[in-house]
């Protein structure tokens, strides 16, 4: 028998997937706002006048930049992914968030923390163009 399963490896495994159960949980919980964004982030389109114009190229670089999104734990790990651009509007736009999805677009959402103050919650609200 090449591999064999004792006790410990049965254990070890258990535990292994407990962490990836907690850790699942721990992650940024992503809610639109607008129907159009989700269905551009679930079918990679939408009738809504206002986004149907989207290069495919845009809209394939928004189903990624929600993928990081999603994949953060907290809203400072988007600190990390510098290509993201994160930064907290000012002006009219004051206390929004904003990510890149790239030079022209952005992606404008509200954050909102959870009973320990931590950024876990993205409300996902327009793609707005750079500027306008």
């Amino acid at each position: 028998m090449l591999f064999s399963i004792n006790n410990s490896h049965i254990c070890e495994l258990f535990r292994t997937l407990s962490y990836i159960c907690i850790e699942i949980d721990k992650l940024m919980n992503i809610i639109f706002e607008d129907k159009a964004l989700e269905e551009l982030y679930t079918d990679g389109s939408t009738k809504s006048h206002q986004y149907h114009k989207l290069s495919k190229d845009v809209i394939k670089q928004y189903i990624k930049v929600v993928n990081f999104l999603k994949a953060a734990r907290r809203l400072e790990d988007l600190f990390y992914i510098k290509s993201l651009h994160y930064e907290k509007k000012k002006g009219d736009l004051n206390g929004v968030d904003a990510v890149w999805i790239n030079k022209q677009y952005r992606l404008l959402f509200n954050g909102s923390a959870n009973e320990e103050g931590i950024v876990v919650n993205a409300l996902l609200f327009e793609i707005s163009k750079h500027y306008e």
